[in-house]
């Protein structure tokens, strides 16, 4: 088994670190964040994701699985390293380096004193080109060595999903890297072996242009099935059925996941993916209208969910999750969080029931989501108990899928007006007091 040093303790990283001690290996998390590292070496995980917890805590308790901030010690203790560091959207919508030119950088100030063979591996989302043009260079100025030669060189992108990202790793639906030499190949394909995927081994550019393909369509997928669900029920149509009826299709319409009309899309990779693809035509000469589309498109979702909160209530708003996702407590671009500081900012009273951004502020009462503090306030109006926020609101706001929420739909949320963007209970389609936002 492998001894691997995981840099970054963000979402990909502790995950990816976890779930390689889980596997037989050797993880070391290294973080600049002395508080993050802290809380990993004391068994507790810097995010909400099921089953973390438990496989955090193990990995600690057993060896398997420590943190440090000390970027050189973990790079001269592991035979790999991962880079798992954000890369945020530029003020122009390109791909955000700041993270990762330093994390190269202290990569390559460590294997100027190390001997043995090392490989970098890097598993941040890059757009095509920045191995070869960024980090390799990077790499070569701070370390005095040559790539390919002296130390390893690949790029591994992830696929993991927030609320089911263990699963993933464990069952992922897609592996593909590219490597600079031999022994990097070698070292992934060791690691990915027990995975019951096909390997896709290519060259780096091809793998980290398969990244952004991977999340652009995703996100046309989302944009598409929305568009169809608001054509649909225009003209008296359910376009959930409608979608539904195409996703049986299981040969060509592909995966029905994200073929579900609804709300607009957000997180930490969607958007700022789709962005730094546009950026990329842009500096390509290229014109990309169906990525413009994507974008405009779901600001547009954005602006219909609002427009439907205003019809349905004059002041109070009970919004039932915050998060960009069901069953985390991420809020990065998050549309529901984007949708209520937009209420909030007109003088409507939002109050907001979400138990995985709770659990955040319970651990961190300061915290305001991971990434995002949209909205105005957003700790003084969380409502733990549901039931509560009911009573409090002329409209109920379902933006997150919980099942304390299905329980109330026949009981407690029928005196009161509903607008639903999740589709808590399929049977039900838009009537007087309940409007679905494409059903």
């Amino acid at each position: 088994m492998a001894r691997i040093s995981v840099f970054g303790i963000g979402y990909v990283g502790v995950v990816s670190a976890a779930c390689l001690a889980r596997d037989g290996h050797q993880g070391v998390a290294v973080d600049v964040d002395a508080a993050k590292v802290a809380a990993l070496n004391a068994g507790r995980p810097p995010i909400v994701e099921k089953g973390l917890d438990a496989l955090v805590a193990r990995g600690v308790a057993d060896g398997s699985l420590r943190a440090t901030t000390d970027a050189a010690r973990a790079v001269a203790e592991t035979d790999i390293s991962f880079v798992c560091v954000g890369t945020p959207s530029a003020q122009d919508g390109s791909v955000g380096l700041h993270y990762v030119v330093p994390a190269c950088d202290d990569i390559g100030k460590a294997l100027a004193q190390k001997s043995d063979f090392h490989a970098l591996v890097m598993r941040s989302t890059i757009v095509p080109g920045t191995m070869e043009e960024v980090c390799i260079p990077t790499l070569e100025r701070a370390s005095g060595k040559v790539a390919g030669r002296d130390f390893g060189v690949g790029y591994f992108p992830e696929f993991l999903r927030e609320s089911s990202a263990i699963e993933d790793y464990g069952d992922p639906g897609l592996v593909v890297f590219g490597s600079l030499d031999e022994r990097t190949e070698a070292l992934l394909t060791e690691i990915n072996a027990p995975l019951p995927a096909e390997m896709h081994k290519v060259d780096i550019r091809t793998a980290e242009m398969v990244k952004y393909t991977s999340n652009a369509w995703r996100a046309a997928k989302i944009t598409f099935a929305n568009e169809i669900g608001n054509i649909a029920k225009a003209n008296g149509l359910d376009g959930q059925k409608v979608m539904g009826i195409l996703c049986s299709d299981d040969k060509v319409a592909m995966s029905p996941a994200f073929l579900r009309p609804g709300f607009a899309f957000g997180g930490s990779c969607l958007p700022k993916d789709v962005r730094a693809l546009q950026a990329v035509g842009r500096d390509s000469g290229v014109a990309t209208p169906l990525l413009d589309a994507i974008l405009s498109g779901n600001a547009a979702q954005i602006d219909r969910a609002e427009g439907m909160v205003r019809s349905a209530s004059k002041k109070a708003v009970g919004l039932v999750g915050v998060s960009f996702k069901s069953g985390t407590d991420d809020l990065r671009e998050s549309p529901l969080a984007e949708l209520a500081a937009r209420l909030i900012e007109t003088g409507q009273e939002v109050r907001i029931y979400d138990p995985y951004v709770s659990q955040a502020f319970a651990s961190d009462p300061s915290a305001e989501g991971r990434g995002n503090a949209v909205v105005p306030g957003l700790g003084a109006r969380m409502e733990d108990d549901l039931d509560a926020l009911i009573d409090a609101s002329e409209v109920i706001v379902l933006g997150n899928k919980y099942p304390e929420v299905a329980e109330r739909m026949g009981g407690r949320l029928r005196d009161r007006r509903v607008v639903d963007l999740t589709r808590i209970d399929p049977s039900m389609v838009s009537a007087a007091d309940y409007q679905g936002i494409c059903w």
